[in-house]
């Protein structure tokens, strides 16, 4: 997205929804790979989230507002029991002036406006806090499954297509455009290595194998919020919820809980995967999806730890070799670290996969 510029207003924007608040203090907040972000401090007890959306990724703001709109009102208004409804809840979309769920600006941009929801910063993700998240993931799920009306727009065309994945890469690896193919030949002929291996629930799903749901897609273990208490209370960044399957839900959150370095650490040695949050998080998650899953899906949730992961490097990989165009960056080779870092932590799970499809087997 192009830059604001230095004498940007943002009360030009904020004016222009529904709130009766007045606004003491905007701070940006978050490290978001595509949105910006702003907390909106008020007067009352009540604050706000404003974000400017990316509409370079998300070209139908109006469809894509539409979906969460759907998804947050259906996710407060469950008529799951009090216990489901205490452990999660999602941002009230704040509507503009004129009944829009989002508001353009003069300048092109398209910005959305939601309630800020309550939480504490997690420092230390403990076995605790790992089984809370995952009974969380479990019940989006489960509250989504009972989503009334058609189905949600695709606001990202094959987001987790991997084939569609690995044809990008190919494309980037023959064209070479950013000139960066010999600093990561090494890390292309991994991924080529392993691609017929990790097409495995591409295959299944498109053959109708692997059960179609509504899904979050985008499960990151820092977009579930938690209270005071540690107790999960929402999980946010409902961009990319739409049809898909659970076990991209699955992969991506352990993806994220387990590696015990930060995604773009470059110190590779500090990259091993944590098997006594695995755990924990299977617990919880099975603990509320058990009955509901097919035993395909059961039985590739240790799978699909390896295929999100592989997914992310190659994506990361891609945009490196494509000028670092997609994903925010900190440096010319924030991506090749990404990418480096997320091979590192698939060779970890490759390493205790069997180990990872017992601890399934048991506790399903």
């Amino acid at each position: 997205m192009i830059p604001l510029p230095s004498s940007f207003d943002f009360f030009d924007v904020i004016n222009n929804f529904s709130i009766e608040d007045k606004i003491l203090k905007i701070e940006t907040i978050g490290e978001g790979h595509i949105n910006d972000t702003f907390f909106l401090k008020t007067n009352t007890n009540r604050n706000y989230l404003l974000q400017r959306i990316n509409h370079l990724i998300f070209k139908e703001v109006e469809a894509l507002m539409d979906n969460i709109s759907r998804v947050t009102s259906h996710i407060n208004q469950s008529n799951l029991s009090n216990s489901a409804k205490a452990i999660l809840r999602a941002p009230t979309v704040i509507f503009t002036k004129d009944n829009k769920s989002f508001f353009l600006d003069i300048f092109g941009n398209y910005w959305r406006c939601y309630t800020y929801i309550p939480h504490e910063p997690i420092k230390r993700i403990t076995p605790a806090i790992a089984m809370e998240g995952g009974k969380a993931i479990g019940m989006f799920q489960t509250i989504l499954s009972t989503l009334p009306g058609n189905q949600l727009y695709e606001t990202i065309p094959d987001f987790h297509n991997l084939k569609m994945r690995l044809k990008a890469l190919y494309k980037a690896v023959e064209e070479n455009n950013s000139g960066r193919l010999k600093q990561v030949e090494k890390e292309v002929d991994f991924i080529f290595a392993r691609e017929d291996e990790l097409l495995r629930i591409h295959k299944l799903e498109s053959n109708g194998l692997i059960p179609i749901r509504v899904t979050h897609n985008d499960t990151k273990f820092n977009n579930i919020l938690f209270d005071k208490g540690r107790s999960a209370v929402a999980i946010v960044d409902l961009d990319t919820v739409m049809n898909g399957s659970v076990l991209y839900d699955f992969g991506d959150a352990i993806r994220t809980l387990c590696n015990t370095a930060v995604e773009d650490e470059s110190d590779l040695t500090k990259v091993n995967f944590n098997k006594r949050l695995f755990e924990a998080f299977v617990n919880g998650y099975l603990s509320i999806t058990s009955v509901t899953l097919k035993h395909v899906e059961v039985d590739l949730l240790a799978f699909s730890c390896k295929l999100l992961t592989y997914i992310m490097a190659v994506r990361f990989l891609t945009d490196f070799l494509n000028g670092d165009v997609y994903f925010k960056v900190k440096s010319q080779i924030h991506n090749y670290q990404r990418a480096a870092n997320q091979l590192k932590l698939l060779e970890c799970i490759e390493k205790d996969f069997k180990w990872m499809e017992k601890v399934v087997r048991d506790k399903a």
